[in-house]
């Protein structure tokens, strides 16, 4: 997480010193107003995905089974929770590494996500007990 940090404050302060280099101070307003926009973009779409999951009770999923089926390691847990529509359970106690939720479903089934560092590493899908 923190090479991608330093990449990105890296990409953005040489796109400023390239605007400024071949365009002078307009450059840089135009690479700016670009990056701003950029912004404005990912917080339009946390926005809506927060929108969206108001109303749900937190840590409720459709079908934890599907939930399961269509997890990949590395997705953040932004895109988790956008793809759940629900908050999940917190289980892990904040600002500890790995973060751990678990969303559940109405027959008893649970899946529960690890994340490192915001990215998804592990999940576990616990069924209850056939009888």
């Amino acid at each position: 997480m923190k090479f991608q940090g330093i990449l990105l404050w890296g990409g953005v302060a040489a796109l400023l010193v390239l605007a400024h280099a071949q365009f002078g101070w307009p450059g840089v307003a135009f690479a700016g107003a670009g990056l701003v926009m950029w912004l404005l973009l990912h917080f339009t779409r946390l926005m809506g995905v927060m929108k969206r999951v108001a109303n749900r009770p937190i840590g409720h999923v459709d079908s934890a089974v599907m939930l399961n089926a269509k997890l990949q390691p590395g997705r953040t847990l932004m895109h988790v929770i956008a793809q759940t529509r629900a908050l999940g359970e917190r289980l892990s106690v904040e600002a500890a590494q790995p973060e751990v939720y678990r969303w559940s479903d109405d027959s008893g089934s649970s899946v529960s996500c690890e994340f490192e560092d915001g990215k998804l590493a592990r999940w576990k899908l616990d069924r209850p007990a056939q009888d």
